[in-house]
C-alpha cells in the first residue's frame, strides 16, 4: 500500500509540472519529450534518477528562461514522492515481519484458534504469573517515631468490602508516611458479627510480612494518646478519592493532630493509582499478607481434602442468592405474590432506592442467576452430571425447594455445613468466619462460578487470575438472561451452543485481562506477568528473536472456541 500511494505521489507531481509547461506555452515536443523522460523514470529504478536529473537541467539551460516556480514545487513533490515510496518499502517489510512474528508467537501458545476450550483449564496459564514485587526505588517504609503519624481505619461491610478496605488501607498509609494501626472491622452491618481482625486473620504475619512497606502496629501507644490535646480527628473520604486527595486533605490534618481515623472505609481509594509499585502493593496484602486466622485455615483446608478424595477436581459455585441480596436488585423470581410481598416488604429498609421494573433489570443483566440457571448453563457448557460441586453460600432464599434444581442437574452437590458436621459449630455465630472457610474451598477449586458480580466474586476472580487464570467463570448475564428466557422454545443442542457462545470472554482466559478494565481487585493487571515464549526444540533464527519478546509482551492469546462449534 505504501509503494502505490508513494507511486501515485510521484505521478501526480510529474503531471503538475507539465501542466504547467503547456500553460506556458512550450512546444509540443518539449511536452512530449518531459512525458517521455518522467516515462522512462517511472520505469527505471532509483538508480537512474542521477542520469534523469542532469538531461534535464541541460533541457532548462537549453531554453535559456527562468524556471517557473510552479515547476520547482512540483519537482520538489516528485522527489519526496521517491522518498515516500522507498520508506513504503520499509514500512510494508518491517509490518509483514512483525505480523510474522506476533503470529509465530500466537502460533507457540495455541496453535489452531478454532480448537475446542477446556472447561476444567486455561492451556494458557501457564504463560503467566503473579509478579507484585516492589521496585528497587520504592523506599524503605517509615519508622514508627520518624512517620507522619498514626492511622485509625473503620473498615464497612461484609468479610469481603472489608477485605478491600484494608488493602487500601495499607496503601493510603503508604501515601501519607504514616503509622498504621491495624483496621477496626465492622461489628454493625446487616451481617452483625463482632469478630475483630484477630480473629479471621493472621495479625502477626500481616504486620511482620509488610514490615519493609509500611509500619504497623496493633494500638496507639498510651503515651501518644495521653499527650494528645483533642481525641483522634474523625473524617470519611469520598469514594475512590486519588493519592493527591489524600496529600491534600488528610495529610496537613493527621500532621496538625497527630491520629487521624478514617470511617465506613471502603472503595476510599482511586481505582487506578499513577504509582505502579502502589498498585503492587495492594497485591502484595491482598495475595500475601491477609492470611486467615489459623483455626479457619485449618477448617478450610480439610474441607478442600475431603473434596480431593472423592474427586479429582471439583467446582466452587458462590451463590449470592439472600433474601436482603434480592430484594435490593428489584428483580423477580418466579415466586408469585408471595416472594414479591416479602422482598418488598424487606426492600423498605431502603429509603433512597428507586422502584425498578423487574423485567428491564433482568433484560439489562442485574439480576443474579438463580441455582437452577447456574446448573443449565454448566451443563450447556459441558460439564456432566457426575461432576462434584461445593456450594458456598449463606440463607438461600426459599431454602431447599430453591436448591433442588441445582441437585438434580448434579448430584454430587456439598457444602461446608455438609462437610464439616460439629466442626463448624463454633464458627456459626460468626458470618464474616464462615465467609472465610468458603473463601478457602472457593479459592483451591479447579473451576470457580458465581451467580454475581459482586465482592467476594471480584476478589477471588482476581486472586485465582494472580495464581496462574485458574478457570473462573461468571455469567454474562445481559445475554444468559435473554436465552433462558427462550429455553423451552429451543432443542438442548441449540441451547448449549448459544450458551457457549455467551460465555466467550466470560471464562476467566489471560486474554480478558486489559489495563484499566473493572475494578482492580478483580482485574490485577500491573500484578500478572507474562513468561517469555521459549521453543527449545526450533534453532530458526524468528525462535531466537522470539525468545527475546519482553514478559510483558503485547502479543494476545488467540480467542477459542467450544467443542460442538
Amino acid at each position: 500500500m505504501g509503494v502505490a500511494k508513494a507511486w501515485s505521489f510521484s505521478e501526480i507531481s510529474a503531471n503538475l509540472a507539465l501542466l504547467h509547461q503547456q500553460n506556458g506555452n512550450q512546444s509540443p515536443s518539449r511536452i512530449a519529450g518531459g512525458e517521455s523522460k518522467h516515462h522512462h523514470h517511472h520505469h527505471y529504478r532509483h538508480h537512474r534518477h542521477n542520469d534523469w536529473w542532469r538531461r534535464w537541467r541541460s533541457l532548462a539551460t537549453q531554453q535559456r528562461k527562468k524556471i517557473p516556480w510552479s515547476l520547482v514545487c512540483g519537482l520538489m513533490l516528485f522527489i519526496l514522492g521517491l522518498i515516500s515510496l522507498f520508506a513504503g518499502h520499509v514500512a510494508s517489510d518491517l509490518e509483514w515481519y512483525s505480523q510474522r512474528l506476533v503470529t509465530h508467537s500466537l502460533g507457540r501458545l495455541g496453535g489452531n484458534r478454532r480448537e475446542p476450550i477446556d472447561i476444567w483449564k486455561s492451556k494458557y496459564s501457564k504463560f503467566f504469573y503473579g509478579c507484585s514485587e516492589r521496585g528497587r526505588n520504592f523506599a524503605p517504609a517509615k519508622r514508627e517515631q520518624s512517620s507522619n503519624g498514626y492511622l485509625l481505619i473503620a473498615a464497612s461491610g461484609g468479610l469481603n468490602q472489608q477485605r478491600t478496605g484494608i488493602i487500601d488501607a495499607v496503601v493510603v498509609a503508604r501515601i501519607l508516611n504514616a503509622t498504621l494501626v491495624v483496621p477496626e472491622l465492622d461489628h454493625h452491618s446487616y451481617w452483625k458479627d463482632d469478630s475483630d481482625f484477630v480473629n479471621i486473620f493472621d495479625v502477626n504475619w500481616f504486620i511482620s510480612y509488610l514490615a519493609k512497606d509500611v509500619t504497623i502496629v496493633k494500638r496507639v501507644p498510651d503515651k501518644v494518646m495521653r499527650s494528645m490535646e483533642k481525641p483522634p480527628y474523625t473524617m470519611r473520604v469520598p469514594r475512590k478519592s486519588p493519592s493527591e486527595y489524600y496529600l491534600d486533605q488528610v495529610l496537613p490534618i493527621l500532621l496538625r493532630r497527630r491520629v487521624v481515623q478514617l470511617t465506613k472505609f471502603d472503595y476510599r481509594l482511586a481505582n487506578d493509582l499513577d504509582d505502579e509499585n502502589l498498585q503492587k502493593l495492594r497485591c502484595q496484602v491482598n495475595y500475601h499478607a491477609l492470611r486467615f486466622a489459623k483455626p479457619i485455615q485449618d477448617i478450610g483446608q480439610r474441607l478442600v481434602m475431603k473434596m480431593r478424595k472423592m474427586a479429582k477436581r471439583f467446582i466452587a459455585i458462590h451463590l449470592r442468592f439472600e433474601p436482603d441480596m434480592l430484594a435490593f436488585s428489584g428483580c423477580y423470581y418466579g415466586g408469585g405474590e408471595k416472594e414479591k410481598f416479602e422482598l418488598g416488604e424487606i426492600r423498605k429498609r431502603w429509603k433512597t432506592l428507586p422502584d425498578l421494573s423487574a423485567k428491564e433489570e433482568r433484560a439489562r443483566g442485574k439480576c443474579p442467576l438463580t441455582p437452577y440457571e447456574v446448573g443449565l448453563m454448566l451443563r450447556a457448557l459441558g460439564f456432566t452430571n457426575d461432576t462434584y460441586i461445593y456450594v458456598a453460600s449463606g440463607e438461600i432464599y426459599g431454602g431447599e425447594d430453591t436448591l433442588r434444581p441445582l441437585r438434580e442437574l448434579f448430584p454430587n452437590f456439598y457444602t461446608k455445613e455438609m462437610l464439616a458436621n460439629e466442626e463448624l459449630e463454633h464458627f456459626l455465630p460468626f458470618s464474616s468466619r464462615l465467609a472465610a472457610i468458603d473463601y478457602i474451598v472457593c479459592d483451591e477449586s479447579d473451576v470457580f462460578v458465581t451467580n454475581n458480580n459482586g465482592n467476594m466474586a471480584k476478589i477471588l476472580a482476581g486472586q485465582r487470575r494472580y495464581a496462574g487464570h485458574k478457570r473462573t467463570i461468571r455469567p454474562n448475564a445481559k445475554r444468559l438472561s435473554a436465552l433462558l428466557m427462550k429455553r423451552d422454545k429451543m432443542d438442548w443442542d441449540t441451547f448449549a451452543k448459544k450458551v457457549k457462545s455467551c460465555q466467550k470472554g466470560f471464562m476467566g482466559e489471560p486474554d480478558e485481562m486489559k489495563p484499566g478494565r473493572g475494578e482492580f481487585h478483580e482485574y490485577p493487571s500491573p500484578c500478572i506477568c507474562e513468561r517469555p515464549l521459549v521453543d527449545e526444540g526450533s534453532n530458526h533464527d524468528e525462535d531466537h528473536l522470539l525468545e527475546q519478546v519482553p514478559v510483558k509482551s503485547k502479543a494476545k492469546v488467540p480467542s477459542k472456541v467450544y467443542e460442538g462449534e
